[in-house]
């Protein structure tokens, strides 16, 4: 439905602001900080034809080794279709592999090869920094809250994938407790 009204079409000239009760100034700096933050690595994907999916993926495969497909697409949300592509490539550049289910022939476990933990780790390591730095410069002498907000920005019914700081994240093998 179109609207007719007389103010259809006309430019707005003032800014959005804080009226209505959102607090833009933090949307603004989470746009912002998402923007750097991504920054780096996108800059090094891009080297290898690599977008944000192929970074997803590969963090949390070698954050979390034996990690199915299917778990995989549940912490991702992302459809089937766009996991196969970027799984492919990844497969087809030997920066994962796939295995059959131990127990269960019909799952796919994934794995990161050396090439693709050493991408990892060159992924992760400017965003490590960029971190460190923005705690320290902002004073956040207490890590804890910063990890709580992050963690309460998470839907409640979704936390239980992040796991900061317990065995699932902390580099034992997927399935290790």
């Amino acid at each position: 439905m179109t609207d007719k009204s007389p103010a259809a079409g006309k430019p707005i000239r003032t800014a959005i602001t804080s009226e209505d009760g959102i607090d833009f100034a933090l949307i603004e700096l989470f746009f912002f900080a998402y923007r750097d933050f991504t920054s780096d690595p996108d800059q090094i994907l891009a080297d290898y034809g690599f977008g944000r999916a192929h970074h997803r993926v590969l963090h949390f495969v070698n954050r979390r080794p034996g990690l199915t497909v299917a778990e995989l697409l549940d912490v991702l949300k992302i459809t089937k279709q766009s996991l196969a592509r970027v799984l492919k490539q990844l497969i087809d550049t030997d920066h994962v592999v796939q295995l059959q289910g131990p127990r269960d022939r019909r799952q796919r476990e994934l794995y990161p090869t050396a090439k693709g933990r050493a991408l990892a780790l060159a992924l992760a390591r400017p965003q490590s920094r960029r971190i460190r730095a923005a705690l320290e410069d902002s004073g956040a002498t207490e890590r804890t809250l910063v990890e709580r907000f992050l963690e309460a920005m998470v839907n409640p019914e979704l936390r239980a994938q992040i796991d900061v700081g317990s065995a699932k994240m902390s580099g034992k093998s997927h399935g290790e407790h």
